[in-house]
């Protein structure tokens, strides 16, 4: 049986700068949090930094040209705070012209430009002054913003505020896996509300200068399920991850409020923190966060079976192996216990779940999108695993199978979703390269092209092969 996609879906792939750039210190760039925290002993596997990365600073020209080989309608990607306002300050012109030059190639390969203005990499100097945890952050966010529509304005019609603002609160300053490595719950709630407050600053700067933009921010999702539905115990568990994870960002987007279940969850364990909080959470606060956006991106790699008593067989560990001190980065976890549930794997530990998309796809459109006429877009999918390469004819291949079978899978996922009549506009695969893992390092590979980091080599592997392939017959 043949599915098509609907005319108009996109299919795209994603990066983000700090992970393919590389040029960490070239033409005015200065140190970002990842620049900082990867050289702390023991915060990333190998002790890998994304000083070279995938030198895609120096290589776009080659790079946007395997774009357009691929197929790809719209190329995710971010631009570097760092590289663009170093430390916080003025304009850095070497900088901005990058991605002048970056965009430039996009449009002459007709590849429709989809621009994130923070993808994780904060100056290093703001972080001295607090970081996300000053509320004074927002408004040289503001400020990045603007430089970066001066420059892209003409050029670039959909821009995302923030990727993932769980990963750069909760699991950056509550959890410490990720930059600046806190373990403070205080921290990663005045974090998360200074995030949502810029992205809602950015919105608004940029709405004011140009109403035909496409707006919107990318949240990272899980599916919590409890392991028997019937046990109330089980369903609380599913309850507050869900909460903590996915309705402490959507709420305040889509309703202008921060769910009241989970502030007395984790009120319950740190009153001090949610005081804090609270006291930051200024009048206007909610209206500007939750003014109309016009796209949400959605990321979703698996979903979580979870109790409320411990299990038996604990699940597959799935954290970076590092020396960084962490601790969970849910406030109120006490209680919550992933549960085994036989899926397949990927080289990461994460389970494999495409039915967990289209559920999330129509509960997203159904209790949020749908209701303020915003629309929903797949904006990364990937799966990371240990690829064997071999040689044939003197051509390097990848012979990945499993990646492939994930990519058509949650492909598939996004047709149920379509057909189900949720709207999905776009489908990004995460990653178009193999790159800087964050914590990970450079030990585990996303890409559906392979990058050999000693040379700078680019190999097209199978499941690039297989997209394409989707691309051009626009069905599975």
């Amino acid at each position: 049986m043949t599915r098509s996609f609907p005319d108009g879906f996109l299919f795209g792939a994603a990066t983000a700068a700090y992970q393919i750039e590389g040029a960490a210190f070239e033409d005015g760039r200065t140190a970002s949090i990842w620049d900082a925290f990867a050289r702390m002993p023991g915060a990333v596997e190998n002790a890998d930094n994304g000083d070279v990365a995938c030198d895609h600073y120096h290589r776009y020209p080659q790079d946007v040209a395997l774009m357009k080989q691929l197929g790809l309608q719209t190329y995710r990607f971010s631009t570097s705070w760092a590289r663009v306002r170093p430390d916080g300050g003025a304009v850095n012109q070497k900088g901005v012209d990058f991605y002048k030059r970056l965009v430039d190639e996009l449009l002459a390969a007709d590849i429709l430009p989809w621009l994130t203005l923070y993808h994780w990499d904060l100056p290093q100097a703001l972080q001295e002054q607090g970081g996300w945890t000053n509320r004074d952050v927002v408004e040289r966010f503001v400020e990045y913003t603007g430089t970066m529509h001066d420059a892209l304005g003409d050029r670039v019609n959909v821009w995302t505020t923030l990727n993932e603002p769980w990963c750069s609160s909760f699991l950056s300053y509550i959890g410490g896996e990720h930059a600046p490595g806190h373990n403070s719950v205080a921290e990663g709630l005045l974090a998360s509300h200074h995030l949502l407050l810029a992205h809602g600053a950015a919105i608004q700067e940029l709405r004011g200068r140009d109403a035909s933009l496409n707006l919107g921010i990318t949240l990272n999702h899980t599916v919590a399920d409890p392991a028997d539905p019937q046990n109330p115990g089980d369903v609380d568990a599913a309850r507050r991850l869900d909460g903590q994870f996915n309705r402490w960002f959507l709420d305040p987007i889509y309703r202008g409020e921060y769910p009241a279940d989970v502030v007395d969850d984790i009120r319950a364990v740190d009153a001090a923190a949610v005081d804090a909080f609270e006291a930051a959470v200024r009048d206007g606060d909610l209206a500007l966060i939750s003014q109309p956006i016009d796209t949400q991106g959605v990321n979703y790699y698996h979903g979580d079976l979870v109790s409320g008593e411990a299990q038996a067989v604990p699940p597959v560990h799935v954290a970076p192996a590092t020396d960084w001190p962490g601790r969970s980065p849910f406030p109120a976890a006490d209680g919550v216990h992933n549960v085994e549930r036989g899926l397949a794997r990927t080289a990461q530990g994460w389970e494999v779940q495409p039915e967990g998309l289209t559920r999330l796809l129509q509960r997203l459109w159904t209790e949020y999108a749908q209701p303020a006429g915003v629309a929903l877009a797949v904006t990364e999918n990937g799966a990371a695993y240990d690829d064997t390469v071999v040689i044939e004819d003197g051509e390097t291949r990848v012979h990945d199978v499993e990646r492939t079978d994930f990519l058509r899978g949650h492909l598939a996922a996004t047709l149920d979703a379509l057909d189900a009549g949720v709207d999905v506009r776009a489908f990004f695969y995460w990653s178009l390269f193999d790159n800087y893992e964050w914590s990970w390092g450079y030990a585990k590979r996303f890409g559906i092209v392979r990058v050999d980091y000693e040379t700078q080599e680019r190999s097209l592997k199978d499941s690039g092969r297989e997209y394409a392939r989707i691309i051009t017959a626009r069905s599975l």
